[in-house]
């Protein structure tokens, strides 16, 4: 829990928007214009992590959802169809959102997570542009697409960048 306040502390306190303002073609930044949406936390009960960060938060817990395959925008898994799903809930700070994540079987990137490291921070996501082209150009530095889906009106990938970066990204992009 340490770890995961210090991140989110540190995000919070230097005032990150990581938005690039230059134009970057040819610099071989891959990230650019893209704002911190969110720091995600895997986790086995989603019930009790809730309660405990609405407590260290001073919030009312937030309700539980679930995440599951959409149908103009199905989940894929390493490049194959997934029937997994999530229950989320998601604590909303001034600029930050902290999502809680408890995988509820299928081949996922939570499950396979949780099953190496156990509980704890998976991702940092990013508001984006162009997702499509920033999962090629993040492939062509080695950082793979290992999940993605989408919603009504917006797509989402995990980025493993754990070899480079010491953890997963995802990029969310709202088509609205």
């Amino acid at each position: 829990m340490k770890k995961i306040l210090f991140v989110i502390a540190l995000i919070t306190l230097s005032g990150i928007s990581l938005r690039s303002q230059e134009n970057t073609a040819g610099t071989g930044k891959v990230l650019t214009n893209a704002t911190v949406a969110q720091v995600a936390v895997v986790v086995r009960d989603i019930d009790k992590a809730r309660n405990e960060w609405a407590k260290v938060l001073g919030v009312q817990a937030p309700e539980v959802s679930i995440a599951e395959s959409h149908p103009s925008r199905p989940t894929l898994y390493r490049g194959s169809p997934t029937d997994s799903k999530a229950k989320l809930a998601f604590l909303r700070m001034d600029n930050l959102q902290i999502e809680l994540i408890e995988p509820m079987g299928g081949k996922s990137t939570w499950q396979e997570f949780l099953d190496t490291y156990g509980e704890g921070i998976h991702h940092i996501a990013f508001n984006v542009k162009d997702i499509n082209g920033m999962e090629k150009n993040f492939e062509l530095r080695g950082m793979p697409t290992v999940m993605s889906g989408g919603w009504d009106g917006g797509a989402y990938s995990y980025i493993d960048a754990t070899k480079q970066l010491g953890c997963v990204l995802e990029l969310l992009e709202n088509f609205r």
